[in-house]
């Protein structure tokens, strides 16, 4: 059966997971990433913050295998690597939480947990879904992390906006994931939902999974984050320890009021 989270090996607290040096990607005329170095560290929240159209997305498809930059260096658990495709970052151990979701609507919570990575038994063309065997390991997966989603049968369609992302968030960690990357986890929901669902990251953060935060909510950021880098124009401008900071400070980063 596939690893669950609590059973990966990670990298001690503190230690860079994730190294980005120098990256830089055109789209055309167009420069969307221009010389960006950031790291992210184990077992900490790295927030990723800037205006739309900052470059913030496009740095994060970069880590996750879905654009492959022109120039510069990703190293991730200390080894070089350039993801071609989705399927090699999450393989590698990266996997991200989309701000759709990508959710099937009419599946179950357990359908949509094992999606793409379903448990067969059996040979050769004699196999056959272990049904059972994923439904077990989806409900441990929802136990040890979400507190707000019903019985792992229930259809998606059926849940809220804040169980539906307990789901992502559940799929995303459950399978020796090393970095999890959210992209606005809470633009969508109401107060008490924002609430659960941040109780969730910081779970993540101490079962010593490092998280990628992108997040125009600052507030959030400065009760989240350990640290801060500021996107603006494709470029990373500054980078700060959140408690060293303050989100007027943040602000005044991305908006060019501050300088570095």
């Amino acid at each position: 059966m596939t690893t669950t989270s609590t059973e990966q090996k990670t990298r001690p607290a503190g230690d860079v997971l994730l190294d980005i040096e120098g990256l830089s990607l055109s789209f055309g005329p167009v420069r969307a990433l221009a010389d960006v170095s950031i790291q992210v560290r184990a077992g900490e929240i790295t927030a990723l913050v800037g205006d739309n159209g900052a470059g913030k997305s496009t740095l994060v498809r970069c880590v996750a295998g879905v654009h492959t930059a022109d120039d510069g260096t990703i190293r991730f658990d200390g080894d070089v690597v350039a993801f071609h495709a989705p399927d090699q970052a999450r393989n590698a151990g990266i996997e991200t939480v989309h701000q759709n979701l990508a959710l099937v609507e009419d599946l179950t919570v357990w359908q949509n947990l094992y999606l793409n990575r379903e448990v067969t038994g059996g040979f050769g063309p004699f196999t056959y879904l272990r049904k059972r065997a994923m439904r077990a390991g989806a409900q441990e997966m929802v136990s040890k992390l979400a507190v707000n989603v019903p019985a792992v049968s229930s259809t998606v369609r059926r849940l809220s906006g804040g169980q539906r992302q307990a789901v992502a968030i559940c799929r995303a960690a459950g399978f020796s994931s090393k970095l999890v990357i959210m992209d606005e986890p809470t633009a969508a929901l109401g107060v008490q939902e924002t609430a659960r669902v941040e109780e969730l990251v910081l779970r993540l953060r101490d079962e010593g999974h490092a998280v990628l935060l992108i997040s125009h909510n600052f507030d959030q950021v400065m009760r989240l984050s350990d640290q801060v880098w500021v996107m603006r124009a494709g470029r990373c401008v500054a980078g700060r320890r959140t408690a060293q900071t303050s989100g007027e400070e943040i602000v005044g980063l991305i908006t060019g009021a501050i300088s570095q």
